[in-house]
């Protein structure tokens, strides 16, 4: 066994001492350590999926869970990704625990020096040509699995690490979500074909000598969208557009989600409340934390030299969601559509650089 395997239950990444042994008669590595007997119990109706997976085929690994619209995910998921070794990579590339994030101190938004600045502008301007890159590959009949792969050979193609890869163990280069998956932009790239209509969000962070930079932006695929998908990705992008107007010295980070929510109700939509914006400099995700809802008592009057994200999700109908059996994807309660669009952003003295 690896020195460095860890237990393969959803919710608990230990230090694993078992291994499955229908996983051992197979030959299968990944996925097969556990550590204890409870966690092996507990995760047996999801892992057993691994074994059907290894006779071939795509598969739903939780094809007994409650999905709430018609996404489903399609297992297996292609191997983690390399990074070569001369790449400068976060704290979590190996453990994946953040642990600088954790002892940061919270309610902390750090006024970055200049030199900080430019590094947090440089990684914002590898993540906005990555990004780029990614949207140009969207199209019918591509996998996410497929963008994820571009997204990572860019990536490192321009010297830089994939921030999601195992951030809090997440096994992929960047986050793709589709159509009712789209609440939280945590979707898993998978083995899912792109079809006509789809609704796809595709979420790029690179980390860049120290610094992380953070976007994400919603496509619609193929030619045959619906007048709502269509209407809800405009509106979004007015959304954060709308607040990105009305940074500048002064204003309180609470204020920018009465802007997005009183645009997103005027057309008919809901804002997330459960996931918001953040900080980003050094660290992936930190201070201050900037809600998206009106009525919110988040902390924080905006200064020079801050650094932080905006990142509206709005939905068609019910803005609560729910988790998937992977720990990552949040899809809308009522399986309906959401869509989200993000920039990193610093506070200048007379107003606002949009980063990304």
């Amino acid at each position: 066994m690896s020195p460095t395997a860890l237990c393969s239950s959803v919710d608990c990444k230990e230090p694993a001492h078992l291994q499955c042994p229908t996983c051992v008669k197979q030959s299968i590595t990944e996925g097969s350590y556990f550590c204890s007997q409870d966690c092996f119990k507990k995760s047996w109706g999801v892992h057993k999926a691994v074994h059907k997976a290894n006779k071939g085929g795509t598969y739903d690994p939780f094809s007994t869970f409650g999905y709430t619209g018609p996404l489903r995910p399609v297992y297996p998921l292609s191997p983690r990704r390399v990074v070569p070794e001369h790449i400068p990579r976060p704290d979590y590339s190996e453990t994946g625990i953040p642990k600088s994030e954790f002892s940061a101190v919270r309610s902390e938004i750090r006024v970055l020096s200049p030199e900080e600045i430019e590094g947090v502008r440089e990684a914002c301007r590898i993540t906005r040509e990555v990004l780029d890159i990614a949207a140009a590959a969207v199209r019918v009949g591509i996998t996410t699995d497929e963008i994820d792969r571009i997204v990572h050979e860019a990536t490192i193609e321009r010297n830089a690490y994939p921030s999601p890869l195992n951030y809090n163990h997440f096994p992929k280069s960047c986050c793709t979500s589709l159509n009712e998956e789209l609440v939280i932009c945590h979707g898993i790239p998978d083995q899912r074909k792109l079809v006509d209509g789809d609704l796809l969000n595709i979420d790029i962070s690179c980390f860049y000598n120290g610094f992380h930079g953070d976007a994400n932006g919603s496509y619609l695929v193929g030619e045959n969208a619906s007048p709502v998908a269509k209407k809800l990705v405009q509106v979004t992008k007015e959304c954060l557009d709308r607040a990105i107007a009305i940074v500048k010295p002064g204003m309180r980070y609470r204020d920018f989600g009465k802007v997005i929510q009183e645009h997103a109700h005027a057309n008919g939509f809901s804002v997330v409340r459960a996931f918001c914006g953040h900080g980003i400099n050094q660290l992936f995700h930190c201070a201050p934390n900037v809600p998206h809802y009106a009525n919110n008592k988040a902390i924080g009057v905006l200064k020079p030299g801050h650094v932080f994200t905006i990142e509206p999700m709005i939905c068609e109908g019910d803005y609560n969601d729910v988790l998937w059996p992977d720990g990552w994807t949040a899809t809308t309660r009522d399986g309906k559509l959401s869509a989200q669009f993000e920039h990193t952003m610093l506070v200048t003295e007379t107003g606002v650089e949009v980063l990304t």
